[in-house]
């Protein structure tokens, strides 16, 4: 019988991916990446990393680096756009002593695959190919066997395990035959980058959720390539306005104006949008396939859950490879990462940001009042506050997992 490589082939280049190959081959483990792109792509899309994503991203010596190329951010705030007033602050500061991360770091998802790439350089032990596309997958009692279209045309591998972190439209998923269920908003969501100062013009800090019943939109600041950085800001889109139209310099310079009046033209550097879905794989494993970040679950953006969700599969899953690999633990720990990561995208991500999006658009105006009263009540109590943060960082949920694990 011909020998199976030990090796864990991975779909999918993006941070999930690289993140859970870089842990791997820290500890020796051989990996092959392979990403349908012919580079790292650099589009600004998710960059909100939560302390308890950070605390992960240290236990990997990664921390410094995001850090050193984001933007720590303490406090965040609810605005109520029909009055202009600020309805509730909250400061990671309440976290002290709950972890070493009391605050978030804004750093664009681009930056932290560039350092995993970078770092991995030197490492024998990963294997990155980009504009290697896995078309499909079959497997056995002993490996993952995959196809992959690369500029030689297409070529054949093997490996002990096959991990599909290649998005939403996840090509991994569908070989193994995986629903993926849940829904699709009837909005899209229209994303705005800009230079323009809303901290020194508009008095925002660099992370807010402003409620309107008609039209809402959240503002936050990313580093971008240095100062002054960039202002990113979304709002929600009707299902039937062709796209072309939502992203003509004149919808947006009037998308801008009619939140935040202006006497000049707003400078658009970037400019998205895309449909919002909500929706968990109906297994994370499949025999020798596991799945983790947008090709397990998505969801909308509001409060930064996707990617953190993400980076946690990503390192949840290595650990338990790790001691399969090199302890000789059974590969049901394999099962464990489909329930620990499955039950937590169900109960936590799905439910907060669900939860998120309906407190910013309320529409009855006594659920409105009571959500952004709650609000306001919550953040002029410390202990309410904390559990609050606990919460909206991530730090309970992820906890309950780690005491699940003693």
């Amino acid at each position: 019988m011909e020998r199976v490589p030990e090796r864990v082939l991975i779909s999918g280049g993006g941070p999930v991916g690289l993140i859970c190959a870089y842990a791997l081959a820290k500890e020796n483990i051989p990996v092959i990446v392979f990403d349908e792109n012919s580079e790292l792509q650099e589009d600004p899309r998710a960059a909100t990393t939560h302390p308890a994503t950070l605390e992960l991203l240290a236990d990997l010596d990664l921390v410094g680096k995001v850090i050193e190329q984001g933007l720590i951010c303490p406090i965040f705030r609810f605005w109520d756009r029909p009055t202009g007033n600020l309805v509730a602050e909250f400061d990671h500061e309440l976290l002290r002593d709950d972890t070493d991360y009391p605050y978030v770091v804004q750093c664009e998802q681009f930056k932290l695959t560039r350092i995993l790439v970078d770092l991995m350089r030197s490492m024998t032990a990963a294997d990155i190919r980009f504009s290697h596309r896995v078309t499909s997958v079959s497997q056995g009692d002993q490996c993952v066997s995959i196809e992959v279209d690369s500029p030689n045309g297409i070529n054949h591998f093997e490996g002990r395990y096959l991990i599909g972190s290649d998005g939403g439209r996840s090509t991994v998923r569908t070989e193994a035959k995986i629903p993926f269920k849940g829904f699709t908003w009837a909005e899209r969501f229209l994303v705005l980058s800009t230079p323009f100062d809303f901290e020194a013009q508009r008095g925002m800090c660099h992370r807010n959720y402003i409620s309107d019943p008609e039209e809402w939109c959240n503002c936050f600041k990313v580093a971008g390539d240095g100062p002054p950085g960039l202002w990113r800001t979304v709002y929600p889109e009707a299902a039937d306005v062709p796209e072309a139209d939502l992203l003509t310099d004149e919808y947006i310079q009037k998308k801008l104006q009619n939140f935040f009046p202006s006497r000049d033209k707003y400078d658009i550097v970037h400019r998205n949008l895309y449909t919002v879905h909500q929706r968990v794989a109906a297994t994370f494993r499949k025999g020798r396939v596991m799945i983790a970040g947008d090709a397990a679950h998505v969801n909308n953006s509001i409060g930064g859950m996707g990617l953190n969700g993400g980076i946690q599969d990503a390192v949840n899953l290595a650990e338990k490879l790790i001691k399969i690999w090199k302890s000789g633990a059974s590969d049901s720990l394999l099962d464990e990462y489909n329930d620990e990561r499955r039950t937590f995208a169900i109960e936590f991500v799905q439910a907060q940001t669900i939860q998120n999006k309906n407190r910013l658009e309320a529409k009855d105006p006594k659920i409105r009042k009571k959500f952004l009263d709650d609000l306001q009540s919550i953040a002029a109590d410390p202990k309410r506050a904390r559990q609050f943060m606990l919460k909206s960082s991530m730090i309970e949920a992820m906890r309950r997992i780690q005491d699940r694990n003693r």
